[in-house]
């Protein structure tokens, strides 16, 4: 990613992290209404689980400009999806979810600039994900 592009993810992060759950609870309801059957590889609170799917955005939005540090992390998160039934064409389902949630609580700030950085932040991460997932399957 381009120092622009990562400042412009990180900027809109810096916007809906004090909503962040709220943006999270309206990817997961925009999820299941595209797909209920997802509904069933979730067990327990979704709320809970909003919170920490964008913790983990955050987390990696924070270091972008150096994975590295957080590379096992995302391809341990990538593993632990697998464990849980999620296939890889769940990530092409979830993606314009998630941008379609930032540009309800952003509005007229993302951009298409943005919203392109955003898609690439997505793919660079479901890439590693993905990558993980495959080399631990049997």
């Amino acid at each position: 990613m381009t120092p622009t592009e990562i400042a412009l993810v990180q900027h809109g992060f810096d916007q809906i992290e004090p909503v962040a759950e709220r943006v999270g609870l309206a990817l997961y309801e925009q999820l299941f209404a595209l797909d209920p059957s997802l509904r069933q590889l979730f067990k327990g609170d979704i709320t809970r689980q909003a919170g920490l799917i964008m913790a983990e955005v955050g987390v990696v939005v924070r270091s972008l400009d150096d994975l590295g540090p957080v590379l096992s992390r995302i391809e341990a998160l990538g593993r632990r999806h697998a464990s849980y039934g999620v296939g890889s064409r769940y990530f092409s389902i979830a993606g314009p979810i998630l941008l379609d949630a930032l540009q309800a609580e952003l509005g007229p700030a993302f951009t298409e600039e943005a919203r392109s950085a955003w898609a690439t932040a997505y793919t660079t991460l479901t890439d590693a994900m993905i990558t993980a997932m495959t080399e631990s399957a049997p």
